[in-house]
């Protein structure tokens, strides 16, 4: 054994353990993390505008849309009225022109065709694309083109028998109702129809009017009330209709009798009025109509006493508080001498208080 051998080896020294490192009392994120949250934070907000920004966008192409739809529609229903206008006044056009005509074969075919043109703009109107919140106007409008063109159908029906040598009251009355619903088709448009239309364009901001504003139609078909009234179109049609026929509305009725004139000589009353017997004299009666009605067919008449030299006029129609002319010529030269002559308005239907309704004077008839 070595020296070495018998010297016994100083025992390994363990390993120094590494010293503990004390945690910090808050909890850090790393750097990089806090980036990465920013990140995600800006990208959320980029995605909320664009999802604004895009519902804007969506919003006004809505907007834009039905505007253009308002817009569209309104500028169909101006045209389609406008038009059914310019037909009703060609239908009675035509039925005034042809007023008291032989040719009753003629008038129909005229009148159809205006029937033609009423069922093509009702075919028009039921084929509108009407925005939601105008179904309604829609509804009115076709009803009101649908009034027109049954009211002209039932024109043509009845001219006919309305213009016949016997003509038929019933023909007249039915022409006066197609007339009503002429009127009724004017207030439903005017009355729904339209307003409704400028409500949504208002409501829209679209201005209506103006140079630069949406154009309306404010017109209507029957532009003359007098054909609501059976005498006025028998009047008017020149149809042989007794006015005893014809319905009566009680009231206040009746003209009186201002002046008579024979040329630019006035009668006066209790002196001697000179009036050339040739050529035979027309006298120019001078009325009032102090009724609260229209009156149709008005009767003048000049009788000269002791003669038979009698003449009449006749007036189409008077109006209340109207003051008009009646024309009436003698149907030959009186025999010269002085007579007591009366000018009279006859009494029409209903007409009590009759004693302003003539006036007698003398006249010297001179050769």
């Amino acid at each position: 054994m070595s020296f070495f051998d018998d010297v016994d080896e100083p025992p390994a020294r363990p390993p120094r353990a590494e010293p503990r490192r004390q945690r910090p009392s808050g909890r850090r994120r790393p750097p990089g993390d806090q980036q990465i949250q920013t990140r995600r934070a800006i990208a959320v907000i980029a995605v909320i505008v664009v999802i604004v920004v895009i519902g804007l966008l969506v919003n006004s192409c809505e907007v834009s849309a039905r505007n253009s739809s308002l817009k569209d529609y309104n500028a169909s229903v101006y045209s389609l009225i406008k038009s059914s206008d310019e037909t009703g006044a060609q239908l009675f056009s035509v039925l005034k022109t042809n007023a008291g005509s032989a040719n009753v074969t003629g008038l129909e075919s005229q009148i159809n065709a205006t029937l033609k043109s009423a069922a093509n703009q009702l075919a028009k109107a039921n084929s509108l694309s009407a925005p939601g919140q105008l179904q309604s106007a829609q509804q009115h409008l076709v009803l009101a083109l649908t009034m027109r063109r049954d009211g002209i159908a039932t024109i043509s029906r009845n001219i006919e028998p309305a213009l016949g040598t016997s003509a038929s009251t019933d023909a007249v009355n039915a022409i006066a109702g197609a007339a009503a619903q002429f009127y009724a088709s004017d207030v439903l448009y005017k009355s729904y129809t339209l307003p409704e239309i400028v409500a949504q364009l208002h409501s829209a901001n679209i201005p209506v009017g103006g140079v630069d504003g949406q154009a309306v139609w404010g017109g209507q078909f029957l532009t003359d009330l007098g054909w609501l009234e059976p005498a006025w179109v028998a009047t008017t049609l020149g149809a042989r209709v007794p006015s005893s026929a014809v319905p009566f509305t009680p009231g206040l009725h009746g003209h009186s009798l201002n002046g008579v004139s024979v040329g630019s000589n006035t009668m006066a009353p209790g002196v001697t009025n000179h009036v050339p017997a040739s050529p035979a004299p027309t006298f120019s009666l001078n009325i009032t109509n102090g009724g609260h009605f229209d009156e149709f067919n008005v009767k003048c008449k000049v009788s000269i006493q002791g003669l038979s030299d009698a003449g009449t006029g006749t007036l189409n129609e008077t109006t209340p508080n109207q003051t008009t002319d009646c024309q009436v010529t003698l149907p030959s030269p009186p025999t010269p001498g002085t007579y007591s002559v009366t000018a009279e308005v006859v009494p029409v239907r209903g007409e009590k208080n009759t004693s302003n309704n003539s006036q007698t004077f003398t006249v010297d008839f001179t050769s």
